[in-house]
């Protein structure tokens, strides 16, 4: 645990591009309160023993002999001469929360191995090394992922989980005094090294650009326990990782540089709940270099002026780190932000706790509305690699639903995955869904999200490396039905179980969980399928004509289940559809049903329906041709600097969002267009009272 570090007075000094807000000490109140924010950590388990901590320097002092080792290999494999084989050299860096001093137990180490040019990260690094790993017995869960934005090799060395990224320098030999904020090690050098080397690069430039390091560490663990409690901290589902939250914390502390954690932590929830994005927030000024490599300036680059919260890197090529932030969980992020500053406010007034402003968000009870995406495989390595591919494509479902919907229908993914323990290689996510709020919508308006589905289903069957098995479902859920393996002990909470008894709504739960696997047989020949499932109290209207269109209909209500004798084909009587109750215009829903198309309409409680599944074929070879939404524009009163565009070790910004699909694997076949349709209709959707804002 840190302890507190008093400053000496920092007037003269100046952090950042601004002058400090303040440069008063701390009171002997500002060190009870922090000592009672460092005992909150302490209980939460977020430090690690100090056997763990040697454990760790063990692994990586192993870890760079095994490099060592490898590129002497290399080198006299190639026919290079004996002096320089002896000479040879690879080093270990260390990157992110590691780095930074804020790691946890049992947290991965961000790693990188820096070689000489002749050792390639082709053949050599995913090669060679991956070979000498394997051979190793300490080594387990060996996972390289070659075809990354940035190449990473994942497995746990004693024990210990390493993310491994490789950088190829335009160097003979490595010196072992290696100084990588230099920029001289990124001349002559790739895009992936570049962004290999951006992690070390940034997080030793936060280090430097901070003016107390034990001050800015405690805080940065207070702000990453509050963002992972608030179910905020995910960089790939679109709101912000680790590095994020770093350079936000750093900056407060610039403003406030002898300040203790307990006031750092206040103000970091005072700055940021009135913060106007996308003005960006930065560490140093920004200038272009000799090098040359692009730097994130909307002045100049159109792409950057659709980033809503920029959060600039201090290293050289200085890059957006949160360019996957969408407007859904940027709004998300702001009311975490506002409540935080109300919790801190509160603590201030001797009104609360810190323990309140750390309190875990009720996910599954602050919608009425969830969109569940269940993915399965035929082995665990097949549903590492599947569901690695699929959480990346994720956020881009959140970006679709509200280009497509033009910002009406907001979306709040969950950060973590779920598994159904009575289902083998499975593990699901689940997004929270709610109409804008303070927008006036047109009576009957209706949200068609068919061509939303269908061009994520293109954007998943982009994926290379598909096996048999590989399967990807999504579906509807109401509040009310959501699975019970989501709620801690496979409980669900009283006030959730509706007007069925909690025994039979697991019955129904499980007779639902076993006809959907029989359902799942997959549309012939096609490699993943889409399963739209409306769910419970939902309705799906095919008729005659539709169903041919749209592939196979099972009634969870019938006896039996049919076989799927050709995944274009369908037959359905419209009998075994009830119609569903009226709803109640005056309470905001969103016009009436169209019998002519496929309808998953999300209702309110008002309805029941009998719950039929359509088993959709996942990609057709049709061009989408949908108008994107109008992105924020940027206020642009930059003074003196021009800025980047990427990110540490994200992908990069997919520009299927402002084009068509028009390019399919050839393995997926010609079968004509067909669409999913979810027609989204709401009553009233808030945040849990006292548990969400």
């Amino acid at each position: 645990m840190g302890s507190v570090v008093l400053n000496k007075p920092a007037n003269a000094l100046r952090f950042g591009l601004t002058e400090p807000i303040s440069t008063a000490g701390p009171s002997q109140l500002d060190v009870i309160r922090t000592q009672e924010l460092e005992q909150i950590l302490v209980d939460a388990g977020l430090y690690e023993t100090e056997d763990e901590a040697i454990k760790r320097e063990e692994v990586l002092g192993k870890l760079d002999q095994i490099v060592k080792e490898w590129v002497k290999k290399v080198t006299e494999a190639k026919g290079f001469n004996e002096q320089l084989v002896q000479e040879a050299n690879a080093k270990i860096f260390t990157s992110g929360s590691y780095r930074l001093g804020v790691h946890g137990p049992g947290a991965d180490i961000d790693t990188l191995c820096v070689g000489p040019r002749h050792v390639t990260r082709e053949g050599d690094f995913f090669g060679e090394l991956h070979r000498m790993l394997a051979d190793i017995p300490e080594v387990e869960e060996l996972h390289p992922v070659p075809d990354a934005y940035v190449p990473v090799m994942k497995f746990k060395l004693k024990g210990v989980s390493i993310d491994l990224l490789y950088a190829k320098l335009e160097h003979w030999i490595i010196p072992e005094d290696l100084d990588l904020s230099q920029e001289s090690v990124l001349q002559y050098v790739d895009e992936k090294t570049i962004l290999s080397l951006n992690g070390c690069r940034v997080t030793d430039q936060i280090l430097h650009l901070v003016p107390n390091v034990q001050n800015f560490r405690t805080t940065l663990r207070c702000i990453r326990y509050w963002a992972k409690q608030r179910g905020v901290y995910s960089n790939v589902a679109g709101f912000l990782g680790g590095i994020n939250w770093a350079l936000l914390v750093a900056r407060v502390c610039q403003l406030y540089p002898n300040a203790l954690p307990n006031t750092l932590v206040s103000r970091f929830f005072k700055l940021f709940a009135q913060w106007k994005w996308p003005n960006p927030v930065m560490l140093c000024p920004i200038q272009e270099r000799s090098l040359g490599f692009p730097v994130w300036d909307p002045t100049q680059n159109v792409s950057d002026r659709r980033h809503l919260m920029p959060i600039i890197t201090p290293a050289y090529p200085c890059m957006n780190s949160s360019y996957n932030v969408s407007a859904s969980t940027l709004h998300v992020m702001q009311e975490e932000l506002q409540r935080g500053h109300v919790a801190c406010e509160a603590v201030e007034a001797k009104n609360s706790g810190w323990i309140s402003l750390f309190e875990s968000f009720h996910f599954f009870e602050a919608y009425n509305n969830y969109l569940q995406i269940d993915i399965a495989a035929e082995n665990d390595d097949d549903l590492k690699k599947w569901k690695g591919w699929i959480k990346s494509r994720l956020r881009l479902l959140t970006m679709k639903i509200e280009r497509d919907t033009r910002g009406l229908l907001q979306c709040h993914p969950h950060p973590g995955e779920f598994c159904d323990k009575s289902r083998s290689f499975h593990c699901c996510y689940f997004m929270g869904l709610q109409r804008k709020q303070g927008v006036e919508t047109q009576a009957g308006k209706q949200f068609d999200l068919r061509s939303t589905i269908e061009d994520f289903r293109h954007s998943v069957g982009k994926y290379n490396f598909w096996k048999p098995g590989m399967s990807i479902q999504v579906c509807y859920r109401r509040k009310k039905d959501i699975p019970h393996f989501v709620f801690p002990g496979g409980v669900r909470p009283h006030h959730l179980e509706g007007k069925s008894s909690g025994s039979k709504r697991r019955r129904d739960e499980n007779n639902a969980g076993s006809k959907l696997k029989k359902s799942t047989v997959l549309a012939v020949n096609k490699d993943v399928n889409v399963i739209v499932d409306p769910g419970a109290n939902r309705q799906v209207v095919v008729n005659a004509e539709e169903s041919t269109k749209y592939g196979s209909c099972v009634s969870e209500n019938s006896s039996h289940h049919s076989p799927v004798q050709d995944p274009l084909t369908c037959s359905s009587s419209s009998s075994e559809v009830e119609k569903p109750a009226a709803l109640d215009t005056s309470r905001s829903s969103f016009g009436q049903h169209d019998s002519q198309k496929e309808t998953h309409k999300l209702e309110d409680d008002a309805g029941s329906v009998r719950r039929v599944k359509m088993v959709v074929n996942p990609f057709s070879s049709s061009t989408l041709d949908l108008e994107a939404a109008p992105t924020s524009k940027v206020v642009r009163d930059y003074s003196s600097f021009s800025q980047s565009k990427a990110t540490e070790t994200a992908e990069p910004e997919v520009e299927e969002l402002t084009a068509s699909n028009t390019n399919v694997a050839p393995r997926l076949g010609s079968l004509a267009p067909r669409k999913s349709l979810i027609r989204l209709s709401f009553t009233t959707l808030t945040k849990a009272n006292g548990k969400g804002t």
